[in-house]
């Protein structure tokens, strides 16, 4: 059976969510590989919404076990927040597994997090002020602390001593701040530590040998292409690896065993936080689809930053992912439009691009170069086949396929689990 790699061609919020639900319910694990609660995925169930920020979007899915990776970084507080909010509501949450090398935010990489931002001002790259860079940072640099550490008092003490030694001289004499006890950072950290342990196991041990049971896993990417912290924008990205490539190391899962990847984008283009975004509206066409489509972030309530579809990222995804499926979603929300724009270069001071600029300044001052399609006024939403479709949107559909390079296998036409049309099957 195929495991299968799900992840944003774009800047995020694409509705990741939406598509790993639709394979979690014919999978037998869901495994979220990068990023903390800095992303969400909001999934619609038999009418209704639920918001995911930790866990993995197969939590809703009966019999699916849902796994956080050793790659993603954890707000216990958050996740438990999450988990209770979720058995509130009937969800049963048990079959969770955590990894005990995923590090954990501890309350003095949250408080960072802050004041670096603040601090950067005009510079400032648009984090959620989660703790998620500084977490990742302490993974690099080697003073992290662990899921497993929460299990050993001594050790967790020692680290966190460690990672204080630093961070209070920054604190103190760089941002004017009080400096944070270690007898406070262990007390937060540690009133945590029974109630995750019966969660915590083995996790690439497990996934291993489930794939060697012929089970079906599913991997699902925070944030998006364009926003990992190698490939992305940088540095206008996430701490994380955000591509196909950090489903293995994010897992503990190795290449030769991925089967199929499969990229989510919107049926035009958003963004959160600051960077470069060659699409961008800053009109009445660009409130029209933050409006139309909902567009506001699901962990942050930020209005997402809106523009119309860019063929150049996309294919710019399809390559450093080595993508077989694309799935397009929210093309219900072009409806009403007489004519589309779609983004199929760049000119870069009177040179065309047809393919992303290597450059960063390039990037930074690329124009789309638009080709026009026409639109469609039907209503879409209650489509389930490709020609239940109207022809203009067929069209649309058909053309970005072409300058995208790869196929698009699902069509997201509402917001609700069924309100998709299947091209092909992602499984097979």
């Amino acid at each position: 059976m195929p495991a299968v790699v799900v992840l944003g061609a774009q800047w995020g919020d694409e509705g990741k969510g939406k598509a790993t639900d639709q394979l979690g319910s014919r999978t037998d694990y869901v495994v979220k590989f990068n990023g903390g609660n800095n992303a969400g995925h909001t999934v619609v169930v038999g009418g209704e919404k639920y918001a995911l920020h930790l866990l993995p979007s197969g939590i809703l899915s009966p019999g699916v076990v849902p796994v956080i990776g050793n790659g993603v970084v954890i707000d216990l507080e958050v996740l438990f927040q999450e988990i209770d909010a979720l058995e509130a509501r009937g969800v049963d949450t048990s079959r969770l597994l955590v990894s005990s090398a995923a590090h954990v935010i501890a309350p003095y990489n949250r408080t960072l997090d802050k004041v670096t931002e603040r601090f950067l001002g005009s510079r400032r790259i648009g984090t959620t002020g989660r703790g998620i860079g500084p977490t990742y940072a302490d993974k690099i640099n080697r003073t992290g602390v662990r899921v497993q550490d929460l299990f050993d008092e001594k050790i967790l003490r020692q680290k966190v001593e460690g990672a204080l030694d630093q961070k209070n001289h920054l604190l103190v004499k760089v941002y004017n701040r009080r400096a944070i006890t270690v007898d406070e950072t262990v007390e937060d950290l540690l009133r945590f530590a029974e109630r995750v342990r019966p969660f915590v196991a083995d996790t690439p041990l497990v996934l291993n040998q489930a794939l060697d049971a012929g089970k079906t896993l599913v991997f699902e990417a925070g944030q998006a292409t364009m926003l990992d912290i190698d490939h992305g924008t940088y540095p206008f990205v996430t701490s994380s690896s955000a591509t196909a490539g950090g489903a293995c190391t994010g897992s503990g899962v190795g290449p030769t065993r991925i089967d199929r990847v499969v990229a989510v984008a919107k049926a035009y283009t958003t963004r959160v936080g600051e960077g470069p975004f060659p699409t961008e509206l800053d009109d009445a066409d660009g409130e029209w689809l933050r409006q139309t489509g909902g567009e506001f972030g699901t962990t942050t309530g930020r209005p997402r930053r809106t523009g119309w579809y860019d063929a150049v990222v996309v294919r710019y995804a399809a390559r450093v992912n080595g993508l077989t499926d694309l799935v397009l979603t929210k093309l219900d929300v072009l409806t009403g439009k007489d004519r589309i724009p779609v983004a199929v270069a760049y000119d870069v001071d009177g040179t065309r691009h047809d393919e992303m600029p290597f450059d960063q300044t390039d990037f930074h001052h690329a124009k789309p170069v638009y080709e026009y399609l026409d639109g469609w006024t039907e209503d879409i939403t209650g489509a389930r086949e490709f020609d239940d479709l109207p022809d203009a949107a067929q069209r649309y559909v058909l053309r970005l396929e072409e300058i995208s390079g790869t196929r698009i296998s699902s069509i997201g036409v509402g917001p609700g689990r069924e309100a998709t049309i299947v091209r092909h099957d992602l499984l097979s």
